[in-house]
């Protein structure tokens, strides 16, 4: 008799196991997860399936992964707002803002607006807990082997880096939106806009975010360096 295991077959048989192994099908946020079955496949007649998974090791929700609503509806109430480039760069230069790039950290040093910060939101997965693993795993099944988790120290880097008191422009990539548009009624999630989440959560009060994301700022030609400064 063949098994497959697809990507469970890393994790410790002795844990504690549910009805399935999670796998990230968003793989740029960190989140969504949906089932990967480890199908027995049949012997003569018979017909059974086998599913394994480690779900007992997977860690409780983290404010990072509340549903997209609640976020918006928080930032909608502590005003955190959008602002195009040309006014992100304004900003900065006339009225002290800082600018809190939260991409990865290779992402940074290719090119960044000057005077930047990094703190990255999300990280390479680190940790070889039985959880972790099967999470590599489930990465490796879809071909990708640069899988990303949060950031567990964004907020004390942020404090540390930056402080509460800053006024900061939280940028990504993209940049995402909390105006309803035809594509997006609700607005779209990014990771600046879960940072920011993050940040108003934790006391900070005068945060904006990257509309256009720094995919604009670079595409209209604004300041950038590279490096670390």
């Amino acid at each position: 008799m063949i098994t497959m295991l697809a990507a469970s077959s890393v994790v410790n048989s002795s844990l504690a196991c549910s009805s399935r192994i999670s796998s990230g099908s968003d793989l740029a946020s960190g989140h969504s997860w949906r089932p990967i079955e480890a199908v027995k496949l049949p012997r003569k007649h018979a017909v059974s399936s086998l599913h394994i998974s480690c779900a007992a090791t997977k860690p409780a929700k983290t404010p990072a992964e509340e549903d997209w609503k609640i976020k918006r509806q928080l930032l909608a109430q502590k005003r955190v707002r959008g602002v195009d480039v040309k006014e992100a760069l304004r900003l900065q230069k006339e009225n002290k803002f800082v600018i809190l790039d939260v991409r990865p950290e290779a992402e940074f040093k290719e090119a960044h607006p000057p005077g930047a910060i990094n703190v990255q939101i999300y990280r390479l997965i680190k940790e070889w807990t039985a959880w972790d693993i099967a999470r590599r795993a489930a990465f490796a099944f879809f071909g990708i082997f640069a899988g990303t988790e949060e950031n567990p120290e964004f907020i004390q880097s942020v404090d540390e880096k930056v402080g509460k008191d800053a006024k900061i422009i939280v940028a990504c990539s993209t940049g995402g939106t909390l105006k309803p548009t035809q594509n997006f009624p609700d607005g779209k999630q990014s990771r600046s806009l879960i940072a920011a989440y993050l940040l108003v959560l934790n006391g900070y009060s005068n945060v904006y975010h990257l509309e256009g994301g720094l995919y604009t700022w670079f595409k209209e030609g604004l300041p950038a360096v590279e490096g670390e400064e």
